[in-house]
């Protein structure tokens, strides 16, 4: 069974985000979505500075299997980037939680973060996706 941190927030789409001191959520993909994947080769990341809403594409993961968009959990301004995945993609799979994490972002709203799952809600979906 994939790797789920119960301090996390997830989005249906697999990735998760955590929450940091001044409204700033780091987002990274999961453990679950990074198996699915297979071997990372390359990543595009968002520019610093860009605003996104909720549910926007903000960055291209891909893998020797497929391309994976990513999407923004919550709407907010990215103001770092993670320029070591960008360098050495197989972070993701080495370490998605810490070492492979993608953005962060100044949350717009955090209450926006309610409408994401806990880690018990996204383990109960993973498992439905391996049906």
């Amino acid at each position: 069974m994939s790797n789920i941190p119960a301090d996390l927030k997830y989005a249906d789409t697999h990735e998760w985000s955590r929450l940091e001191a001044g409204d700033v959520i780091t987002i990274g993909i999961t453990d679950y979505a990074q198996e699915e994947l297979g071997d990372v080769v390359y990543v595009e990341l968002p520019d610093v500075g860009r605003k996104l809403q909720a549910g926007e594409e903000m960055a291209v993961v891909e893998s020797v299997k497929a391309a994976s968009d990513i999407f923004a959990p919550a709407a907010g301004t990215v103001i770092e980037i993670n320029e070591r995945v960008d360098e050495a993609p197989q972070l993701i799979n080495e370490d998605c939680y810490e070492d492979g994490w993608l953005v962060k972002i100044k949350l717009d709203d955090p209450s926006e973060l309610d409408d994401l799952m806990d880690s018990e809600s996204y383990q109960d979906q993973c498992m439905g996706d391996d049906d």
